[in-house]
């Protein structure tokens, strides 16, 4: 891209960063809820059991069960938030290198500029790296919450087709 013949050519390297660091911060938005209602399930389980008085119980396991998936998606929750802040911020240094570069550029200043590209390009595969690996992580904890309801879904089914038999 020529710098001197197109004067938008140092936006169109900010604008990439700009939008995928926008679509971090949705991404950390929504992660951070789910966390949040995962923790809450796990306290309101976590509740259930202790007044429980027989842990032995069908009911009792399920909400064992529950208990461990509830863990598990909070732990998945939370390795995806960190990788969406490690992309937020990886996207962001992308930006900014490559803002660096480009007023750096006109100076003929070119190991530096050429230093900032590498930089700028790590960066920018970071972000996609650590974007995807949290994307990945979100699946994995969807996955664990249907197979939850799903679990909770054949449960009520059995128990409302043993009383109406």
């Amino acid at each position: 891209m020529d710098l001197g013949v197109n004067p938008f050519a140092a936006l169109s390297l900010i604008v990439a960063p700009a939008i995928l660091t926008n679509a971090s911060s949705v991404l950390i938005m929504s992660t951070s809820n789910r966390l949040a209602r995962a923790v809450d399930r796990a306290r309101e389980l976590s509740k259930q059991l202790e007044a429980a008085s027989d842990y032995s119980s069908p009911e009792s396991s399920r909400r064992l069960r529950e208990l461990q998936a509830a863990e598990t998606r909070a732990l998945l929750l939370l390795r995806g938030l960190r990788s969406f802040y490690v992309a937020l911020g990886s996207f962001a240094m992308a930006a900014l290198i490559s803002l660096l570069g480009a007023v750096l550029v006109p100076l003929k200043v070119g190991v530096t500029v050429q230093l900032l590209e590498v930089a700028g390009v790590i960066a920018g595969l970071i972000a996609v790296g650590s974007l995807v690996y949290g994307s990945a992580l979100l699946l994995r904890e969807t996955r664990i919450a249907v197979q939850v309801l799903s679990d909770r879904v054949a449960t009520v089914r059995a128990r409302a087709g043993s009383k109406s038999g």
